[in-house]
């Protein structure tokens, strides 16, 4: 029943974030267009086909910027039949198996249709990570390619795209329009006021749908993984230490952040977070998860979370304990 209930919690949650997202889209085209008599509809045209472009493309974009290259099977034999029984359990083809150059452990799912489904695990991942731990992070990223994550972030993420670039359009067009001038430019800073405040509401939004489709991978891997909960629970927190104690690579990889949306945790965050796990280096395994069930968070954490793309990690910790 505990389970059913926060599972139809973070269902109703996902819903009421599209619902939104997609209201204030639809109203706020609505009144543009009938305030200003400008080429948006070329412009939306213009952002839709660049991102669509963009994600047909970012697989190799991804490769490139994280120096990812598929790992052979005769590299990594283990790896390879870990990945295979787990997306035979999620009911998916086999992902193209990635690994990441990057000291920092972590892992992310990505694809397109023309570079099909990608699973990277990054160097520092398994060299921080027991077997069952890596299998735990890897039934994460499953789900989020069963759930279809890469495809439903990258349309939603389109509206504070096309908000932004109608906002730039708008103050260009105040700025040069000669009606616009003579006018005080009223109507253009209306429609800019309107679409900031869209763009920051959607923002926020697309935030929570992000940090809502964690939730989901983490139950996906719960479900496949043997003792699926524990060990990602284990796995998220020695990533977040390990990645504390890092900030020289933290520091030295900042300019690959592009793409950090896509990783199990946000390495951005890993400072703040892991006051929660002090106590990974004196306790044991099963001590650990039980300090962490225990923090309670302070009101910047709460804060700073709505403007994540991933939850926190102690709340993150303590979903998949109750799904123990």
């Amino acid at each position: 029943m505990v389970r059913m209930s926060s599972l139809w919690k973070l269902r109703l949650s996902m819903v009421a974030a599209l619902a939104i997202i997609i209201t204030l889209s639809t109203l706020v085209f609505a009144i543009i267009l009938s305030l200003l008599q400008v080429g948006l509809l070329y412009i939306g045209i213009f952002v839709v086909a660049f991102n669509i472009l963009q994600w047909l493309i970012s697989p190799y974009m991804i490769d490139a910027i994280y120096g990812a290259r598929e790992i052979p099977e005769t590299e990594n034999p283990k790896l390879h039949a870990m990945v295979e029984n787990l997306s035979r359990k999620s009911g998916i083809k086999k992902p193209k198996l990635m690994l990441a150059r990057i000291p920092i452990p972590n892992a992310f799912a990505y694809g397109s249709p023309i570079a099909g489904n990608r699973v990277a695990v990054t160097e520092g991942l398994l060299k921080t990570l027991n077997e069952g731990e890596v299998e735990a992070v890897i039934g994460h990223e499953l789900g989020h390619l069963k759930h279809r994550d890469v495809q439903v972030m990258m349309v939603v993420s389109l509206i504070p795209a096309l908000f932004y670039y109608i906002g730039y359009s708008l103050m260009v067009s105040s700025m040069y329009s000669r009606r616009s001038r003579e006018e005080g430019g009223g109507t253009a800073l209306l429609g800019m006021g309107l679409v900031a405040f869209s763009l920051f509401l959607t923002y926020i939004c697309v935030s929570f749908l992000s940090r809502v489709r964690e939730y989901y991978a983490d139950r996906h891997s719960a479900s496949v993984v043997e003792n699926g909960s524990q060990k990602l629970s284990l796995a998220l927190a020695k990533i977040v230490h390990a990645a504390k104690n890092m900030k020289r690579a933290r520091k030295d990889v900042q300019h690959l952040n592009a793409f950090k949306a896509l990783f199990i945790t946000d390495p951005d965050r890993a400072e703040e977070e892991s006051t929660a796990l002090s106590a990974i280096a004196t306790s044991s395994d099963q001590k650990l998860v039980e300090e962490i069930v225990s923090q309670k968070l302070t009101l910047i954490d709460r804060i700073n979370e709505i403007f994540s793309t991933h939850p926190h990690v102690v709340k993150r910790i303590k979903a998949l304990q109750n799904l123990s």
